[in-house]
Parts: C-alpha cells; sequence; structure tokens
C-alpha cells in the first residue's frame, strides 16, 4: 500500500519529535548537569530542573516503578502503533500533525523508560502559580497533539475527525 502524503507528514512529524525529544534529554542529562535540586533559569518564569518521572505525564501514576515501567512502555507503543496505523487513512492535514506530535511524543517517552527506566523531565514553570508539573518535549508534543484532535473534533461539527 502506498502511503499517503498526510501519512508522510504524520510520520516525519513523530520521528523530528522523536529526535529532538532525545536530543534535548540528552544535552540536559550530559551538559546542564541538573542534579543535586540544581536549577537553570532560562527565560522569566520558565526554568530547567531535572526530575526522573516513573509515572505517566506530568508525574501521574508513580506505583510500582519496575511493573509500571514496562506496562507504560508498552501502553505507549500500542497507542504509538495504533497512530501509525490510523494515519495512513487520514483526510486532513491537522489530524496528520496532531497524530504525528502524539507517535513522536509517546515514543520519546517509551525510550527513555526502556534506556534510562524513568522519562526525563526538565521544564519547570511552577513559578507561574498553576502548573506544579515539571515535563519535557514529548509531554508537550502529546500535549499539543491531542488538544488538535480535539479541537478537531469540536469544529468538524459533530463528524469524526479521521
Amino acid at each position: 500500500m502506498k502511503l499517503s502524503r498526510l501519512a508522510w507528514i504524520a510520520y516525519g512529524l513523530a520521528a523530528a519529535v522523536i529526535v529532538v525529544d532525545q536530543w534535548v534529554k540528552a544535552w540536559v542529562l550530559n551538559s546542564l548537569h541538573l542534579g543535586d535540586g540544581r536549577i537553570v533559569p532560562i527565560l522569566g518564569p520558565i526554568q530547567f530542573s531535572l526530575v526522573r518521572n516513573q509515572g505517566v505525564s506530568f508525574g501521574m501514576l508513580q506505583g510500582n516503578p519496575e511493573l509500571g515501567r514496562w506496562l507504560l512502555s508498552g501502553f505507549s507503543l500500542a497507542v504509538a502503533i495504533g497512530l501509525a496505523i490510523w494515519a495512513r487513512r487520514l483526510e486532513k492535514r491537522w489530524t496528520a500533525v496532531a497524530v504525528g506530535l502524539v507517535i513522536g511524543g509517546a515514543i520519546g517517552n517509551m525510550i527513555d523508560r526502556v534506556r534510562l527506566g524513568s522519562v526525563v523531565d526538565f521544564v519547570d514553570v511552577h513559578e507561574l502559580g498553576f502548573f506544579p508539573w515539571v515535563f519535557n518535549v514529548a509531554d508537550s508534543a502529546i500535549t499539543v497533539g491531542v488538544i488538535l484532535l480535539l479541537a478537531e473534533s469540536l469544529f468538524a461539527g459533530g463528524k469524526a475527525a479521521t
């Protein structure tokens, strides 16, 4: 089966998210030396501080770390595969963008879990006063992708986004 242009957009964006996510995490781990509670101010309320997240996005669901590691890795892989299959039938550009973001974010965090045992989170904006979680590029891609999917389904006039 020949892949559509929209499938290539989704897959290409997913690959870009994975590369950027892993590159930034490597830079944070190897160059910024954020261990021992060190914080690096970036811009205004944005700062970098290292958190090893054994749960899901924004540190939620941190039960049994080893079991969670593999269950969440499997879930991320299943989501990525399901979305990759869906991407072959997409008909809207924004859906392709959203799907690509979610696939890339899911795989980026899965790579951390498999390689490191936890997800590397580092973007800290708690000084804004309403967002206490530390997150990363992959979390951001997933969040933006889900928001795009929700917005598209809301504005599709009740029709399911394809």
